[in-house]
């Protein structure tokens, strides 16, 4: 017997499709808010760098390594305290995405810190020869030259985060995973699970294709 997707709401899916655009929107803004200083400090205090801290840099890179090998599931669950005093609940859209964050932020520094490694130290030897302050050899030098590289990393974080935001459902985060979860495997309504996954595809398309083109845009030719 083939599907008739009797079981699908429009509604319901719109509303759902909605609460996944907005964890992904706000948990990608503070992701990248808080990952891009951490991956540019992450960098900046390595060995042979411009703010060379061993002690800073040996601290911070076992933070972000601890948080990044914590599998999602595990860490959404452990942050139910935290999520609670931060924006007072842990279940819907509000009470996933601190953990979305925190989950994507020390994948995002990493991506960052790599980035700019791919800087070619030449450019930053003249920048410190012409009298540049470090400031300024961050903000006029490093970032502008790793732009490509940093768009690059924002789109493989955002489309990691839509599988996050989809794994969020698994404790009540809302959103799509949460209505796949509910009807598509606990109520085995199939064509609810077909829907909900399409508009994930979709979506991680549109994504990826959008973070191809600012890549090509803004790589020097």
């Amino acid at each position: 017997m083939g599907l008739t997707f009797e079981n699908v709401d429009v509604a319901e899916i719109g509303k759902a499709t909605l609460d996944t655009l907005t964890m992904l929107g706000f948990s990608t803004l503070f992701t990248v808010l808080i990952g891009l200083p951490l991956g540019v400090l992450l960098f900046l205090t390595s060995k042979g760098q411009l703010l060379e801290n061993r002690v800073f840099y040996t601290i911070a890179s076992f933070v972000v390594n601890v948080l990044r090998s914590v599998p999602f599931i595990i860490l959404m669950i452990m942050l139910i305290p935290l999520t609670k005093i931060l924006v007072g609940t842990s279940l819907g859209v509000k009470g996933a995405i601190p953990p979305l964050v925190i989950g994507a932020a020390p994948f995002f520094a990493r991506l960052v810190e790599t980035s700019l490694r791919e800087v070619d130290r030449g450019v930053i030897e003249a920048a410190q020869s012409m009298g540049a302050s470090k400031w300024q050899i961050i903000w006029n030098v490093l970032l502008p030259e790793s732009r490509p590289g940093l768009i690059a990393g924002i789109t493989i974080t955002t489309v990691a985060l839509v599988s996050y935001t989809a794994m969020s459902g698994v404790i009540g985060g809302g959103g799509l995973g949460d209505l796949a979860i509910r009807y598509g495997y606990q109520r085995f309504q199939t064509d609810v699970m077909i829907v909900t996954v399409v508009i994930l595809l979709v979506l991680v398309q549109i994504l990826q294709t959008l973070g191809d083109k600012l890549v090509i845009r803004f790589s020097r030719k």
